[in-house]
């Protein structure tokens, strides 16, 4: 598995389920904040600013090994499928390079008053072939 861009997800003590894992909700928050945050720093994605803004309509995580407090992790980002209005982002949960989960979310594009879908902003669009599409 290759991600074009990775990020840093350190577990915190809190992340801990009555189990002694990562409760499956911290993955969906890891992918979803690694996601927003290259839209931002790298795609220039501003959600203050009234430009269209992606909206999650499908996610999904399968799960291969388990984590816990304090594993040190990261999120690896890339492209799927990438159509008019709506991206298909793949993720990974890695522990020391190994993929220990695999995620999927796709957004569309919207309009930020209307909720109307829209073509991908360009700018975001042109991030996205460059940097994370494999």
């Amino acid at each position: 598995m290759t991600y074009p861009h990775t990020a840093p997800f350190p577990t915190r003590w809190n992340d801990n389920d009555v189990y002694g894992h990562l409760n499956n909700t911290v993955y969906y928050e890891a992918m979803d904040t690694t996601i927003n945050v290259w839209l931002m720093t790298s795609a220039g994605l501003d959600p203050s600013a009234g430009e269209p803004i992606g909206v999650c309509v499908s996610s999904s995580c399968e799960f291969a090994a388990s984590a816990a407090f304090p594993d040190a992790l990261e999120v690896g980002l890339r492209a799927g499928r990438v159509g008019r209005s709506s991206v298909t982002w793949e993720l990974g949960i890695l522990r020391d390079g190994v993929v220990i989960a695999e995620g999927r979310f796709v957004h569309v594009f919207v309009d930020d008053a209307t909720r109307r879908p829209v073509p991908i902003p360009a700018h975001i669009r042109e991030a996205i072939e460059r940097e994370l599409t494999i």
